[in-house]
């Protein structure tokens, strides 16, 4: 049956997958699905497993046990289907810098079993695509970080894949050149295509993923959208930072009540601010600032703020469990 006849409902599958290292577990029974069209953001700091994650989903490694499926196909068992229905973007660039950004694309073409002439239109049309047409006939290795990038992504999409895997994409590019791979990822979920991001930027998760899976030590911590894991840390929160640091204290004493006690003591001589809760938004903030101009208190700062995702990572990997010695450097 040939990935066009295939029908499934999820892009991507994966249910109780186990992965071990000697006696190092790297995945511990992760489930988790994603939908057609649908941009899944990975995030864990370095070996929580993103990358061994993304290995079995691309059939390089082979899970110890547990199952995971991709475009209707088992990552085990049908490991040939899944390569000619997915494409895989890693931390390194995978081209051949003897050849031109036109003769990579033409290569790739060729190996995936188009035609000559097949292969020769769709490289042209991949070099316009991509805005590379003013270097197509250069050597890759005279390239620039985020031309190489592109081309890349570019070889991967001269068959039109079901699943795109992007391991850390943008490591090491300029934003200008984030950029564009944001705008690709625009691109595939305007066209139906899977995405599944593993990242360290959290503001990319933030801009780009319909729904973000936190994984560390091996195991999903936390699902959801960017504004579900947001609200996992206590919603809004009002930042008070005063003229005269010496006039904390006297800021903790003044709010009062609106000062949780774990926040009053969380205050050291190295504090520069108050963080305060809002659960009541502006009302909250106007509270507070009433309270301070009472006190005649003046601050160079207040601000009614939200969490961003930097917040929800780090309160969620704080309190995740501690991993086991001798972890592998390879592993990610």
């Amino acid at each position: 049956m040939s990935n066009a006849q295939r029908n499934f409902d999820k892009a991507v599958v994966v249910d109780k997958v186990r992965k071990t290292f000697g006696d190092f577990v790297a995945l511990h029974e992760v489930s988790f699905e994603v939908g057609r069209g649908e941009v899944l953001g990975l995030l864990g700091p370095n070996g929580a497993g993103k990358t061994t994650l993304v290995d079995i989903l691309s059939t390089l490694s082979r899970p110890d046990s547990g199952r995971a499926v991709v475009a209707g196909y088992d990552v085990v068992t049908e490991a040939p289907g899944v390569r000619r229905s997915i494409m895989l973007t890693g931390q390194q660039v995978a081209l051949d810098e003897t050849l031109t950004g036109l003769e990579n694309l033409y290569m790739f073409g060729r190996l995936f079993g188009l035609k000559k002439q097949a292969a020769r239109g769709r490289a042209k049309e991949l070099i316009e695509e991509f805005d590379l047409a003013y270097a197509a006939d250069r050597r890759v290795k005279t390239y620039s970080g985020g031309m190489r990038r592109r081309i890349d992504i570019a070889c991967g999409l001269v068959v039109p894949p079901q699943v795109v895997f992007l391991d850390e994409p943008t490591t090491g590019l300029d934003p200008r050149s984030r950029q564009s791979i944001w705008d690709l990822v625009s691109h595939f979920q305007d066209r139906g295509i899977a995405t599944l991001l593993t990242t360290q930027y959290l503001e990319e998760a933030d801009a780009m993923a319909d729904r973000i899976i936190v994984i560390d030590h091996g195991r999903v911590i936390a699902e959801g959208t960017a504004d579900e894991l947001k609200a996992r840390t206590g919603g809004s929160y009002c930042e008070i930072v005063p003229v005269d640091l010496n006039d904390l204290q006297a800021i903790a004493d003044t709010l009062g009540s609106l000062l949780p006690e774990k926040n009053r003591a969380s205050l050291t001589g190295e504090s520069d601010r108050i963080h305060m809760p809002a659960p009541h938004g502006a009302t909250t903030l106007l509270e507070a600032v009433g309270r301070l101009a009472a006190a005649n208190i003046p601050v160079a700062d207040v601000a009614l703020r939200r969490p961003s995702l930097d917040d929800v990572f780090l309160s969620l990997t704080e309190d995740s469990p501690q991993p086991r010695r001798g972890v592998p450097e390879v592993v990610s």
